[in-house]
């Protein structure tokens, strides 16, 4: 029982926290425009994204989005969830990292069901060393989690 409240608030928390930042960022940063948070190399921005990562699938038919940018997400996402409650030989780091997946994949579907389209809001640049596109709170999410499976895999490999 532990273990699933614990799965439960990872996953969450990690909703939440994604949906605080865009609905502050609809409310309070004018769309298209870009403000500095720390100089040029974070800033702020309010684009709506009608595809998956860096606009990926964006020019696809109505039908078709459907189908790859929801349909099949809730699908993985379902048996992924299906798979973390079940499988208590998860390790700590894989276990939060699935979770951060989950919750973040679960709050930009939740964006395309509702509004059609995911609310991104930062970006990095480095001075051209490093660069992303613009990316929101469940993205990062996704990131996070899918560097502690990786840290997860090493660490089990050590063993």
């Amino acid at each position: 029982m532990k273990r699933s409240l614990f799965i439960s608030f990872v996953i969450i928390f990690n909703i939440v926290i994604d949906q605080v930042s865009k609905i502050w960022t609809r409310a309070y940063v004018v769309p298209g425009s870009k403000s500095e948070i720390i100089g040029d190399y974070l800033t702020l921005h309010n684009v709506e994204n009608s595809g998956a990562f860096l606009g990926m699938g964006s020019d696809l038919s109505p039908t078709m989005r459907v189908l790859f940018l929801l349909i099949v997400p809730v699908a993985v996402m379902a048996y992924v969830l299906f798979l973390v409650f079940k499988n208590k030989d998860l390790d700590t780091f894989s276990l939060i990292g699935f979770c951060c997946i989950l919750g973040g994949g679960m709050a930009n579907i939740y964006d395309r069901f509702m509004y059609g389209s995911v609310t991104d809001m930062f970006y990095i640049n480095l001075g051209g060393v490093f660069r992303t596109g613009i990316f929101n709170v469940a993205d990062m999410s996704v990131m996070v989690g899918l560097g502690l499976l990786i840290l997860g895999n090493f660490k089990k490999k050590e063993a």
